[in-house]
């Protein structure tokens, strides 16, 4: 199995439960985009921030030779020394996490919602 079919089996449901999430903002906010175009920025700001952490640290991890790659299950696109396939996981986390605050949150947390 290749790494791109591995984090296939967690960008997959993570952009399934963004999905949900975001259908029920705009469910809430009584059909309005904005409450999502917020949210979804603040989701690309942190994505930034957290791919270029991953590009540092992995890059500073593999040249110290932490760890290594089988060369037949990568793609042979890199970022440094880091392959692409190390950066599907900070996007996953980036996708599920606040996805699942949004679907699971307590009530609080959704100011537009009618009590």
């Amino acid at each position: 199995m290749t790494y791109w079919l591995l984090n296939l089996c967690f960008l997959v449901p993570a952009a399934l439960v963004l999905t949900a999430a975001l259908i029920r903002r705009r469910r809430l906010a009584h059909g309005s985009d904005r409450a999502n175009r917020a949210f979804l920025a603040t989701l690309a700001g942190c994505a930034a921030v957290l791919l270029a952490l991953t590009a540092v640290f992995d890059n500073l991890m593999i040249a110290a030779g932490l760890f290594g790659y089988n060369p037949e299950r990568i793609s042979g696109a890199f970022l440094g020394l880091a392959p692409l396939e190390d950066f599907a996981y900070p996007l996953a986390a980036v996708l599920l996490l606040p996805a699942l605050w949004q679907l699971f949150g307590s009530r609080q947390n959704h100011p537009e919602e009618e009590r």
